[in-house]
């Protein structure tokens, strides 16, 4: 994807966080990622936060669970799908979109620089509000 494509897909995706917060999804946002990490623990054996060598979010019935996290400079993001049939990838504004992340498959991105950073599922942003972000801090 072009850097200038990306940047213009992220700040339309920005405007529907804003028009459309994580929060107003509905009240099933918290069981849907509860679910999300049954199936990882199902998968692997223990909790995402329990994982060695990164910061888990999971991607699960189009939404990343969770939604917003906070890591330290130098941490890498691993994004688990734990779907059962689709599949999705990470866009990181300045970056190439992922290669798509199947069931079970993982994705993985070591943040270096401090900053907010906005992602998305290039396949299911627009439709599903598939947003996200990593607050980087130094």
């Amino acid at each position: 994807m072009q850097p200038f494509l990306c940047a213009a897909l992220l700040s339309s995706a920005a405007a529907l966080v804003a028009a459309f917060p994580v929060a107003a999804r509905g009240l099933d946002e918290a069981a849907i990622c509860a679910r999300a990490e049954q199936r990882y623990v199902e998968l692997y054996g223990h909790a995402s936060a329990d994982a060695e060598g990164a910061k888990v979010v999971l991607m699960y019935k189009y939404r990343f669970c969770p939604a917003e996290i906070t890591v330290p400079v130098g941490t890498t993001v691993r994004w688990v799908n734990v779907d059962k049939r689709t599949s999705h990838s990470v866009i990181i504004p300045g970056k190439p979109e992922s290669d798509r992340a199947f069931p079970e498959e993982i994705i993985e991105f070591t943040f270096l620089t401090a900053g907010d950073q906005d992602y998305l599922c290039g396949p299911h942003w627009e439709t599903e509000k598939m947003i996200g972000m990593v607050r980087v801090e130094p």
